[in-house]
């Protein structure tokens, strides 16, 4: 799908930024392709652009609304629905990675029609997908895998691919999810595949290619997450990863949305080597990835040399101290560029 730039931003009433998570990805790695944001009263979360109404995106050349908020179930909130018809009549597309589609609602279809705009359901594909097979491929995949669902694994593989490039490598990023498709502009929402065919899916994204080829792939969810570990292990099958870097978030005591305790990195180290082994028997673990951002500087390195030393992996954070300890990793485990 063509998805037409620069982007008005919607954040809705959404409680907090991990709620806003589209968004703020979106501006972390394509900010130049973004003009502002919409936010509802009682919004707390915030991108850094400016807060704009959607006349005033409009008038500043927006192209197309974003809806760059999620919830539970990937609902779309009735008193949402004023604001998406509001952009269309003001010109603009819109897009969603939203598990509802858009026009399943009856005023949005409706405006666009009227309007003569596209709907964007950026979680729905239209790929007939296999079943995975199994079979290895050629080629060399990472993967981000997690303790938790948001705890990173997005960001970090966006930062290994760009370490791997500026390092020779020739490497792509493999998008899972609606955020990542919005930032490379193509990819898959691995949790809207049919149950059956996410491993084949995961196959699909990350194809045969040359063996100095790296395919750097954004996980989902957690094999430890009751509500999303069938996503997780399918993608773990279909991707088929040579290494994988366990991403953590450490003030967290439990899974984001359940009761469930937090798994141990090594428990999550130990849990992906097992299932892994079904599709690539030596897949390996290359590194930790700490989103650190509620730690101080000291706190952060403190916290990253004491995980490190205690798993003998390079354990860095991704957007605060870059990635190139886990790049020299793989050099060392699979040959330089």
């Amino acid at each position: 799908m063509e998805i037409a730039r620069p982007y008005l931003l919607f954040l809705g009433d959404v409680p907090d930024a991990l709620a806003a998570k589209t968004a703020i990805g979106i501006v972390d790695w394509r900010k130049d392709w973004c003009l502002g944001q919409v936010r509802l009263p009682g919004c707390g979360a915030d991108t850094g652009l400016p807060d704009m109404s959607v006349a005033d995106g409009a008038a500043a050349g927006a192209k197309t609304f974003i809806i760059g908020a999620v919830n539970a179930g990937g609902r779309l909130p009735d008193h949402w629905v004023d604001s998406v018809v509001a952009a269309l009549e003001s010109g603009m597309d819109v897009a969603s990675g939203l598990h509802v589609r858009l026009a399943s609602v009856t005023a949005i279809r409706e405006a666009a029609e009227k309007n003569g705009r596209q709907l964007h359901d950026v979680r729905h594909n239209t790929e007939a997908f296999a079943t995975g097979k199994g079979t290895k491929r050629p080629g060399k995949r990472i993967l981000a895998v997690g303790t938790d669902c948001s705890v990173g694994k997005k960001y970090t593989a966006l930062a290994m691919d760009r370490a791997m490039t500026a390092r020779g490598y020739t490497s792509a990023f493999c998008a899972t999810g609606q955020t990542g498709v919005f930032i490379s502009g193509r990819g898959i929402s691995l949790d809207a595949v049919i149950a059956d065919f996410i491993s084949g899916a995961a196959e699909w994204l990350s194809p045969e290619t040359p063996e100095d080829h790296w395919q750097i792939i954004e996980g989902q969810g957690s094999l430890f997450h009751p509500s999303f570990a069938g996503v997780t292990l399918g993608l773990l099958h279909g991707s088929q990863p040579d290494g994988f870097i366990v991403c953590h978030e450490p003030t967290r005591t439990k899974m984001r949305g359940v009761d469930t305790p937090l798994p141990s990195i090594q428990q999550v180290i130990d849990m992906t080597i097992a299932c892994g082994k079904l599709t690539n028997p030596d897949i390996r673990c290359v590194g930790i990835a700490v989103n650190t951002a509620a730690l101080d500087d000291d706190e952060a390195l403190a916290y990253l040399a004491k995980v490190g030393e205690k798993h003998g992996l390079p354990a860095t954070d991704p957007v605060r101290y870059g990635m190139e300890a886990i790049v020299d990793k793989v050099s060392a485990e699979f040959g330089a560029p």
